[in-house]
């Protein structure tokens, strides 16, 4: 049988003591399913139904249904909201064209990331998806930076579903068939029996998917029409942990926080030359510090020899001298052998870096190798098109 510990780095978060984890809307559904409930993000949440691996698989074949209706939809009004955003956000969000969005981050005036993000620019509004075990604090951060011209309304009576994978696509067009002429980081309203939809083609597993942003009232029918379709099925936290470490994508809190910056944890990309250049965001000057002189360290990809797997918190060694540390780790079902993520010492960071990872006290061979672990299969536009 496989346990989540397989295949999954990220333990269950471990809400404070006395606290009793949110249900969500689906919470009775997952039960019903057979979903295996854990506390993660101060909610009750599905780790697994018939097992991660199965599951995994699954989703690289066919189509997986994630609830993820424990992160955080805001929504942002008010005049020059665009350049209000830009005060608190490094990305280009003057140049993002209706019915885009983009990845950016929250940066604290240290340059440390405060959470990452996806916004999007609608016709009346702003939409963003911030991270659920961040969403409060989130909230209130951007409170305090922005003007009272801001209104800032955290949509808690929206639940958001991901459906990806491969036949993601074809599954979605049968309910909802003008869905099938978004393309990746697209975006747009729907409407699915009577309900109002804001639907994104984009995700979290390195596979074509969707975004579905739907109230909550409506997601229990919506999630069992999608399964009852033959290519989908409902897929927990565990697969959904693996499937990002496969597609190199960062887990705030782990691979990615205060500590760190965008430019050493390789997200530069979402910061674009103009804001590079003009900077007026907050976190500016150690980016523009970074980029000149470059990191102390960087966040990397590893495989590992062997079939063990390393852990979260796993010292990385070259020779006897302790470099970095393994902050994503597991066994990886597509890839067929052990992969984790971490941070190490920029001079030793380059792609085919050998080095060792400490595992139950021993020593393991490892290689610094470029991510994805497994390519990107988005439904991208063609350039020209």
């Amino acid at each position: 049988m496989t346990t989540p510990s397989d295949v999954l780095d990220t333990a269950p978060d471990s809400d404070a003591a006395g606290s009793v984890p949110e249900k969500l809307p689906l919470d009775a559904w997952h039960r019903t399913r057979g979903g295996r409930m854990v506390a993660f993000a101060g909610y009750d949440m599905p780790i697994q139904y018939e097992g991660i691996m199965a599951e995994h698989s699954w989703t690289r074949s066919h189509a997986g249904l994630f609830d993820v209706s424990h992160m955080g939809q805001i929504g942002f009004t008010g005049e020059d909201v665009d350049a209000a955003l830009e005060t608190v956000l490094p990305g280009d969000i003057l140049g993002l064209k209706t019915f885009r969005q983009r990845y950016s981050l929250l940066l604290d005036e240290e340059g440390g990331i405060l959470d990452d993000l996806m916004v999007s620019r609608r016709p009346d509004d702003f939409y963003m998806v911030v991270n659920g075990a961040t969403k409060y604090e989130d909230i209130g951060w951007l409170r305090e930076q922005l003007s009272d011209d801001i209104t800032i309304n955290h949509m808690e009576d929206q639940a958001l579903l991901a459906l990806q994978g491969p036949e993601a696509g074809v599954a979605l067009a049968s309910l909802i068939p003008a869905t099938a002429d978004l393309y990746f980081m697209q975006c747009g309203p729907f409407v699915w029996q009577g309900h109002d939809l804001w639907i994104s083609r984009s995700g979290y597993t390195g596979e074509d998917g969707f975004e579905i942003s739907v109230p909550a009232e409506a997601v229990e029918a919506l999630a069992d029409a999608l399964c009852a379709l033959d290519q989908v099925k409902p897929i927990g936290l565990g697969a959904r942990d693996s499937l990002r470490l496969e597609a190199g994508l960062p887990l705030y809190g782990h691979d990615i926080d205060t500590a760190v910056s965008p430019i050493a944890a390789d997200l530069g990309f979402a910061i674009s030359k103009r804001r590079r250049e003009q900077g007026g965001f907050i976190g500016h000057a150690r980016i523009a510090r970074e980029l000149a002189e470059g990191a102390p360290s960087r966040r990397v990809g590893l495989t590992i020899e062997g079939r063990l797997p390393a852990r979260e918190g796993a010292a990385i060694f070259l020779g006897n001298d302790r470099i970095g540390t393994v902050t994503s780790g597991g066994f990886a079902p597509t890839v067929g052998a052990p992969i984790a993520m971490g941070w190490v010492e920029t001079a030793h960071a380059a792609i085919g870096t050998v080095l060792d990872v400490e595992v139950r006290g021993k020593r393991l061979a490892a290689t610094i190798a470029p991510m994805p672990f497994v390519p990107h299969r988005y439904h991208r536009l063609k350039p020209g098109a």
